[in-house]
């Protein structure tokens, strides 16, 4: 298992919400939005102690939307840090095959795009449609595995962003985890159950065998109302 922790790298924390049954979303994959108040207010809260938000071009189209940061007190809080009120939202997308309609980009966030080659020529052939959606396109190397999430990463650092929020998908995060690229996991557990062989879990991919498993150490565990709240580091090289 590769050991990427020493790397000059943004610190990575992935927060997601799932089931009691490990999933977070139907088999469909449509938008799942079965946590509580309670858990929106934690997801906003780890979003603002952020200098950037990962997600997949899957979890933009479920949702159509990204969280930015509304609580007086967080931008505040982002005030006295010296960094701008929102962080950056940052699809990741491969071929940049995104709805330029969608509500994710009349939102007041700045927006940034990682993708490949090809993803950003197919995009830049249709941003006329939205001047400026992007600040800026990463354009990152890749592997037969996809991205190459080291460069990926290095180059996300050398454009200042030292704290990464990951919120999904599922193959988002597998890659991630594979690279050794995740420091802490907040996972909410939800009072339901979803069901289905095929629905998506906090960390899709091909797995992991059992010499390769990812190993956790638990840091905190919190109940409100009927949610558990489990906050782990990653274990790196373990």
């Amino acid at each position: 298992m590769p050991d990427h922790s020493a790397l000059h790298r943004p610190h990575t924390t992935m927060i997601l919400a799932m089931s009691a049954d490990g999933k977070i979303a139907d088999v469909t994959r449509s938008p799942t939005r079965f946590s509580s108040k309670a858990d929106r207010i934690h997801l906003e809260k780890q979003v603002a102690l952020a200098d950037g938000v990962l997600f997949g071009a899957g979890t933009l189209r479920a949702y159509g939307t990204t969280l930015g940061v509304s609580n007086p007190e967080w931008l505040q809080l982002r005030k006295q840090r010296g960094v701008p009120p929102q962080p950056v939202q940052i699809v990741c997308s491969r071929l940049a095959e995104l709805d330029p309609q969608l509500r994710f980009f009349r939102q007041d966030v700045p927006r940034w795009l990682l993708t490949t080659e090809t993803g950003a020529k197919r995009w830049q052939e249709q941003e006329s449609a939205v001047v400026g959606a992007f600040e800026r396109i990463i354009v990152a190397n890749t592997s037969e595995q996809g991205f190459d999430w080291i460069d990926a990463f290095q180059k996300l650092t050398q454009l200042g962003l030292e704290r990464l929020a990951v919120l999904g998908g599922g193959e988002l995060v597998a890659s991630l985890m594979a690279a050794d690229l995740i420091d802490e996991f907040w996972l909410t557990v939800c009072p339901l159950i979803v069901g289905g062989i095929a629905a998506p879990t906090p960390v899709d991919g091909e797995g992991f065998s059992i010499p390769e498993f990812r190993h956790l150490e638990l840091l905190n565990v919190q109940t409100i109302e009927q949610e558990v709240f489990l906050h782990y580091r990653m274990q790196h090289g373990s």
